[in-house]
């Protein structure tokens, strides 16, 4: 008989990173984390195990990261015991695998979504019944028409109530049996007394049920919990998004003249790879034959293209522009640059997730306090000689009307109605704390590619270049698919390429036109070497450091062409408004120093870094946080992906690569630069009023909790008390949107405006 195999404790040993330092580390999914408490119970019960050194929880993407001392023999921990923790605290977990997480992620919006209409339409319909009975003359309705709206509201309210409050009853279930409390506990309480006082008031023919209490409870408390499980969703920064740079097979070469396509995983340090032009480079190595041009821009940040030839280090990820290469193999599936930048951005985001938003750290005090409230309540009561009912009922009031709707929505009320308003800036928000802490910016990064410049190459000279010899070199620039090619092609309006134009890998383009007088004549572009026009070109690169330059030769004229990244038109204005509010600003770039510094010059930015690595962008960014600084970081490229997720608070253009979005906390729109200032000027002012909405919750439960407690509101009195300081936080929270004329002024720049 063959044994089954033992399918409850999974052999982990597969999912367990080794580190250098003779650590252990292993990334987990988790299920049921939902709130700072979570976060906190997780990282301190994972602490207490043997051996672990640190325990990462990050809310925003449903993993934690644990490492631990390895160890030998039996005091060697067992990846297992850590899933088995977790599972005694209440949370199910499983190896990280970001498209599992992603459909888990999809299925629970949907769910919270249905729970949420079933629960609005129940609530409509309930207090539809309750105003039927009680818009007339109380007098006028007898006790059996009183009976049957009561009995037609617990047929509508159960079973929705049944539905839709799961993913609360869920919770609270998981955190009992763990022997725990959280917030999801004194709601399902509440609402299961409510109903359940409401039937036995039905039974016993009384004046008043509660079914709309339970209802509106849930549908005020999903709406909470959807909006901020959306936001959670929109900023988890997905692994798969590096899949567009990392190439999953590489063509490797078996014999002196015979080569076989094989996965990266198979290739070792040592090997000779072939890399045809166009292709992603999938190893780090140097090259051993050939020449061509590397674009690097998204791994390092250089705009100019790297010229590779014998003896030139290349990187995973770099893209081969033009020419064939031979690539003797330094590391591969392991090691390279861009498994370095993948590193660092996520020990960045661990960093960050100890980040608790002001209204969560709040609420966790919320469960045991108000179920300490409710006790007191009916124990005070009976002391008092009250009978059972109307301490019971009392104590559903307390529950009621404590319930964290205000407080649950004091912040995400305010995020819809500032995010609706930076949406209108040109700002998308893709964190749900992202609000808090761009108001808290004193300092503010820059990277220079991409960000104060816009993304694709421009001719800068074309009015000292004759027409004729700008258009001709246009059409003979449509053949090439380098991008300054393109540049020129773009600035000459080309649309017709020349006939026989050829592309010579590494030095440019050639064709050979008619002239007027009957002579064919060979026309050139591509490197100033290739044309001969040395010269001129240094004399043009001599007045434009940041500039690179193309030449173009017909016959025995030459001319050159200046090709840069513009600056965005307004970046001057909106960086010297920024410095006029108090932010202190800096570039940070991994562009040549020359090139950064004519940037900074022109923008007046005095404190400036060059060539600067991922890791030692991340280095000057968690430097200044060290300081006290809170630093907002503003980049584009892959290599500015650590440095976004390190910093308080990132933005990223919408023209930035995936990975560096999913590492944002916000993507601006358009070619301006503008929205960075909008964005901290909506924010600041949202926070003012997150402030405020925090402090009508807590002056609310001041004053409603005694009402309560000493008998004075009943269920469906607290019931429309907890709604309507939802209501009043709701209403707040519009003021977020700014008036246009205001907003208009808030927005400029200081330099912009009116004296």
């Amino acid at each position: 008989m063959t044994e089954t195999p033992d399918l409850t404790h999974p052999d982990l040993s597969h999912f367990v990173e080794k580190l250098d330092d003779g650590r252990a580390r292993l990334n987990l999914a988790v299920e049921g984390m939902t709130c700072a408490a979570c976060m906190f119970e997780i990282e301190g019960g994972l602490g207490a195990l043997p051996h672990v050194t640190q325990a990462r929880a990050n809310l925003t993407s449903g993993r934690v990261a644990i490492e631990w001392e390895e160890g030998e023999g039996p005091e060697r921990l067992d990846p297992t015991a850590i899933v088995g923790r977790l599972a005694a605290l209440g949370y199910k977990a499983y190896p990280y695998d970001s498209r599992r997480m992603e459909a888990d992620e999809q299925q629970e919006a949907r769910f919270l979504l249905r729970c949420l209409g079933v629960a609005a339409f129940a609530a409509m319909n309930v207090m539809l019944l309750s105003v039927s009975v009680w818009s007339g003359n109380v007098s006028d309705i007898t006790p059996e028409q009183r009976d049957f709206f009561h009995w037609l509201s617990a047929l509508i309210a159960l079973p929705a109530v049944a539905y839709a409050g799961q993913p609360f009853f869920r919770s609270a279930t998981r955190a009992l049996m763990a022997g725990r409390l959280n917030m999801d506990v004194p709601i399902t309480l509440g609402v299961l007394l409510a109903l359940g006082l409401s039937v036995f008031e039905t039974l016993h023919h009384a004046e008043h049920a509660y079914f709309d209490s339970a209802v509106m409870l849930l549908a005020f408390l999903l709406a909470g919990r959807w909006l901020d499980q959306n936001m959670r969703r929109r900023t988890r920064a997905v692994a798969a998004n590096l899949a567009a740079l990392k190439a999953e097979t590489a063509t490797k070469f078996v014999s002196a003249d015979e080569i076989s396509e094989v996965p990266v995983a198979a290739i070792r340090p040592g090997d000779l790879v072939l890399v045809r032009p166009g292709e992603r480079i999938a190893v780090d190595g140097e090259v051993e034959d050939g020449r061509s041009e590397i674009d690097q821009s998204l791994v390092t940040g250089e705009t100019a293209h790297v010229t590779a030839e014998r003896g030139t280090l290349v990187y995973a990820g770099t893209l081969n522009v033009n020419g064939t290469l031979r690539v003797r193999v330094g590391a591969a599936d392991r090691g390279t640059l861009l498994d370095e930048v993948t590193r660092l951005l996520d020990r960045a985001v661990e960093a960050r997730s100890h980040y608790v938003r002001l209204a969560e750290r709040a609420a966790r005090l919320y469960a045991p306090v108000v179920h300490l409230t409710a006790l007191a309540t009916v124990v005070g009561w009976l002391l008092l000689g009250a009978g059972w009912h109307f301490a019971v009922v009392t104590a559903v009031a307390v529950l009621i009307i404590t319930c964290p709707c205000a407080l649950g929505l004091a912040i995400p009320a305010v995020q819809v109605v500032a995010s609706g308003a930076l949406f209108r800036g040109g700002v998308l928000l893709s964190s749900g704390d992202a609000i808090e802490r761009l108001a808290g910016v004193d300092t503010i990064v820059f990277d220079k590619t991409g960000t104060l410049t816009l993304p694709e190459p421009e001719l800068v000279d074309a009015g000292r270049v004759p027409p004729e010899t700008l258009a001709l070199a246009g059409r003979l620039a449509l053949t090439s698919r380098h991008p300054l090619a393109a540049a020129i092609a773009r600035a000459a309006g080309a649309n017709a390429p020349l006939d026989g134009a050829s592309e010579e890998p590494g030095q440019g383009v050639s064709a050979t036109v008619d002239g007027d007088d009957g002579l064919v004549r060979e026309v050139l572009l591509g490197r100033p070497s290739w044309c001969g026009a040395e010269q001129e070109a240094a004399r043009v690169a001599a007045t434009d450091p940041e500039a690179s330059v193309i030449a173009f030769r017909d016959g025995t004229r030459t001319a050159v062409f200046a090709v840069r990244q513009r600056l965005r038109e307004d970046a001057t204005a909106v960086l010297a408004g920024l410095r006029a509010k108090g932010y202190a600003v800096e570039i940070l770039s991994g562009d040549r120093e020359a090139a950064v510094a004519h940037v900074a010059r022109q923008l007046g930015v005095s404190t400036v870094r060059a060539g600067a690595t991922p890791a030692d962008k991340i280095a000057h960014v968690e430097a200044l946080r060290a300081a006290g600084r809170k630093v907002l970081m503003v980049g584009d490229g892959i290599n500015d992906a650590p440095a976004l997720a390190a910093a308080d608070v990132s933005l990223s253009p919408v023209t930035a690569a995936h990975l560096t979005q999913s590492a944002s906390d916000a993507v601006f729109l358009g070619d301006r630069l503008q929205p960075v200032a909008t964005a901290l000027a909506v924010t600041r002012r949202a926070r003012r009023i997150m402030t405020e909405n925090l402090w009508l919750a807590v002056v609310y439960n001041a004053v409603a909790v005694p009402i309560a407690i000493i008998g004075y509101a009943t269920p469906l009195v607290a019931a429309v008390a907890m709604s309507g300081s939802s209501m009043l936080v709701i209403l707040n929270a519009l003021r977020a949107r700014p008036r246009r004329a205001a907003a208009d002024a808030d927005f400029a720049p200081a330099a912009a405006r009116p004296i």
